[in-house]
């Protein structure tokens, strides 16, 4: 990438003694940022040239001053020009710092990510969800196992990043660590933000991300019908860990919650809303963003249920939520008992309130996107289309049935 480059020699007036004696300096501007350092010479004011750059007159004193000014010049030129060539990131103070015989610190990839993530860990809880650091920490550790499988090394140089590195770390993702393609995307994209970081910084020239394009494919999300959901509250499980789950799972089928904001509920989450009835109020662990849910007589009924359970009264939460691993575990099982052939997960309940349970139902999608606490309204648009699926599958099934029932059709035929 071409950069600016100016260099101006100048006789520094604000520091001029009694005598109108000042010290000479050399201004390096590159790209609009100026750094400045002096040159170890002091001149007279008025016998100092502006438009120039040097000391005016002939006597041998001024000739010598003059030629140390252009071997200076000549250094800096010659700082500018390997530093172009040895690829390095060029700005004002590494020109600086290179002429000065100051070793300029080489900045890793990993190094700034683990420093990015030491930030975000301050801030959890302030700016930043406990999920979001677990994220970053997550690409620490694919990024340090793919050096040592690309390149067989520990870090990287930031300004080795480009289009290349990329392109293999999403091979190396998709094939040496079995990612789904969205999976590897999101990854992808926490890399683009310390990119961006270097970038903003200037230890990078150009951005390697410029022809890459970290694309999200749109995937079906799975959600369960009402017969389903009735088959799993219904269903006689005989044992107590499993009864509990299933509580939980179809609290939030009618409540749209996900594992971690029904895990941290509390009483302090219920007040009472503009209906005269109990209303959840509650900032989404994962965006922070405030979801207000009226509660179902369903998602009631479950709360009543455990509103004396030890473990919920002890640790001052609503509901005896176990760990995510473990509820998925338990779901799984449950999923099997009700011969439901579907990937069940905590996250499954989410999508089930957003389609069948409020969309299907009726309730617009304003209403629907400020119960989930979704940021935009497009990102609850996704679940808008799952339930057109379902219009058009149920019409098909309509369809189907009329042409094979012929009195209805020429009963009911157009003319």
């Amino acid at each position: 990438m071409n950069k600016s480059f100016g260099l101006l020699f100048y006789a520094k007036r604000s520091k001029a003694d009694e005598n109108g004696i000042a010290p000479i300096y050399a201004r390096i501007t590159i790209d609009g940022i100026r750094s400045e350092l002096s040159i170890k010479r002091t001149v007279e004011l008025s016998k100092w040239s502006s438009e120039a750059g040097k000391v005016k007159g002939n006597t041998e004193e001024v000739k010598a001053l003059n030629a140390y000014i252009d071997v200076v010049r000549n250094k800096i030129y010659d700082h500018h020009r390997k530093s172009i060539e040895a690829n390095k990131t060029v700005t004002a103070d590494a020109i600086k710092n290179s002429l000065l015989g100051i070793e300029e610190k080489q900045r890793t990839l990993l190094a700034i990510f683990k420093y990015h993530n030491k930030q975000v860990k301050a801030l959890v809880g302030k700016e930043f969800a406990a999920g979001t650091l677990e994220r970053y920490e997550t690409v620490v550790r694919l990024l340090e196992l793919f050096l040592s499988f690309q390149y067989k090394i520990k870090d990287i140089p930031i300004t080795q990043v480009d289009h290349k590195f990329i392109s293999d770390f999403e091979f190396y993702l998709k094939t040496e660590r079995n990612n789904c393609h969205n999976t590897a995307m999101k990854y992808i994209k926490n890399l683009k933000k310390i990119v961006r970081i270097a970038l903003a910084n200037g230890w990078i020239d150009k951005d390697p991300f410029v022809n890459f394009k970290a694309t999200i494919k749109e995937v079906e999300r799975e959600y369960l019908i009402e017969e389903e959901i009735q088959n799993i509250v219904s269903k006689n499980l005989h044992v107590g860990r499993l009864d509990q789950v299933r509580d939980i799972f179809i609290f939030c089928c009618f409540t749209g919650l996900a594992y971690a904001d029904v895990k941290k509920l509390s009483n302090d989450d219920i007040s009472i809303g503009i209906d005269s009835t109990k209303w959840i109020k509650t900032n989404r662990t994962k965006t922070d963003v405030r979801s207000s849910i009226p509660l179902l007589p369903t998602a009631l009924a479950i709360l009543d249920k455990y509103k004396n359970h030890p473990e919920a009264v002890s640790n001052n939460r609503l509901l005896p939520v176990l760990s995510n691993q473990k509820m998925n575990a338990y779901l799984k099982e449950i999923a099997t008992l009700c011969e439901i052939e579907k990937n069940f997960s905590t996250h499954l309940a989410r999508h089930t309130f957003a389609t069948t349970v409020t969309l299907t139902n009726g309730v617009s999608l304003e209403s629907v996107s400020k119960m989930l606490g979704h940021k935009s309204i497009k990102t609850t648009q996704h679940y808008a289309k799952i339930v057109d699926r379902k219009v058009s599958d149920d019409m098909l099934i309509l369809k189907d049935k009329f042409s094979n029932k012929t009195e209805f059709e020429i009963k009911y035929k157009y003319v």
